[in-house]
């Protein structure tokens, strides 16, 4: 069940009319979650209004009466498209400005989930459309202290594993036994399994060029073998698989030798400085009350990348928020691939991890930062040079 009085409340605050809802076969996943919708049959258009004030309004087809029946809120029916174009407006009632999960130019695309056919139907009936995602980061991203809690949790795995992994493919180098990318990602994932950790994609694992494709996705056939002298990415990902748990995500580089090459060490150097003014520059306002936007921590961790050099080899935005979703709805932190005005809010969870991605090698470095309203911390451990994995 939805907290109406609370988005009521952030409607007004937003000087919004009302907060419109709108999916057809399941489309719209942050509708679900916000509304605290179970499994319904949704083959036909649903819609449901919650006004700044006053009570909901839902609009649901004939044929499926009862999709929105655990909401509050008074019924309309439509089945005909004329009865349905009566009815909207009927559902949104005086409201002139409503919310939907829009966004202008595509701007957000984890928040642009309506149609298009639908806001222009229902800007024809006088409304003006706004985007829901300050809404959605309100009511979807901010996390309870029980999500915090399972996110600590899957974090000490997850650092734990990360560094079994880094063993066990330098055990399998000194022993000379054929070990590929896509192989040690399954041992990770059986570790995952050990551990009742769940995760939506596999890790990435990644040597040598592969390092330097940020989405690299290893396959039995074709992947790489992992030899001696190669330089080894790990991004994992994963959450706890009890219910509402939200995720902990990270990636660590080592070296398959006793030695780390000196230019393997510089670009390693940038990007943890880029990493660690990204993460400071949070820091710094948090402490002092100062409101920030996505796009601003990455122009933090940029900049260092740029004077150092590397501008055109990072190619990845600096984070994404973090939630039930590895990808989750709230602000990222990019200024390069969009331009996030999010404001960082406190209670949620984001990822901060610059990278240079050169032809022959790719270095990143990932971390997690949690926010409060006195704090930002890193979650979890933080990498301080590349490991040298047979020293």
């Amino acid at each position: 069940m939805p907290d109406i009085k609370a988005i009521q409340s952030q409607l007004r605050a937003s000087k919004i009319d009302g907060w419109l809802f709108y999916d057809i076969f399941h489309r719209d996943p942050i509708a679900y979650r916000v509304l605290g919708l179970p499994e319904v049959l949704a083959k036909r258009r649903w819609f449901y209004l919650i006004p700044a004030r006053g009570e909901p309004r839902k609009l649901v087809h004939r044929i499926e009466p009862a999709t929105l029946d655990t909401l509050p809120g008074q019924k309309l029916l439509y089945a005909a498209h004329d009865e349905l174009s009566k009815n909207l407006p009927r559902l949104l009632g005086r409201a002139k400005t409503v919310a939907m999960q829009y966004s202008p130019r595509n701007a957000i695309p984890y928040v642009s989930l309506v149609d298009a056919g639908t806001v222009e139907l229902v800007r024809s009936l006088g409304r003006k459309v706004v985007s829901s995602a300050d809404l959605v980061q309100k009511f979807e991203a901010c996390w309870t202290a029980e999500q915090l809690a399972s996110h600590l949790e899957a974090g000490r795995i997850i650092d734990r594993v990360t560094q079994e992994t880094f063993a066990h493919a330098a055990r399998q180098v000194r022993n000379r036994v054929p070990l590929t990318e896509y192989e040690l990602q399954q041992w990770i994932l059986g570790q995952f399994r050990a551990n009742s950790l769940t995760m939506d994609d596999a890790p990435i694992v990644g040597v040598g060029p592969h390092s330097g494709d940020p989405h690299y996705e290893p396959k039995p056939a074709g992947s790489s073998p992992i030899r001696e002298g190669g330089l080894l990415l790990l991004d994992i990902w994963g959450k706890k698989t009890s219910p509402s748990s939200v995720y902990y995500d990270i990636t660590w580089v080592g070296f398959l030798g006793a030695r780390v090459p000196e230019k393997h060490a510089e670009i390693f150097g940038v990007v943890k400085a880029a990493r660690d003014a990204a993460v400071n520059f949070v820091q710094d306002a948090v402490k002092s009350g100062r409101s920030i936007q996505g796009w601003q921590v990455d122009g933090a961790a940029r900049e260092v990348i740029r004077k150092a050099g590397y501008g055109k080899y990072f190619v990845h935005r600096t984070g994404h928020n973090i939630g039930q979703d590895v990808h989750g709805t709230g602000t990222n932190m990019d200024g390069l691939e969009t331009h996030d005005v999010r404001r960082v809010i406190p209670h949620t969870c984001f990822s901060v991890e610059p990278g240079i991605y050169l032809p022959e090698f790719g270095i990143r470095s990932e971390v997690n930062v949690y926010v409060d309203e006195h704090e930002a911390r890193v979650t979890g451990a933080v990498q301080s040079e590349i490991l040298a994995l047979l020293a």
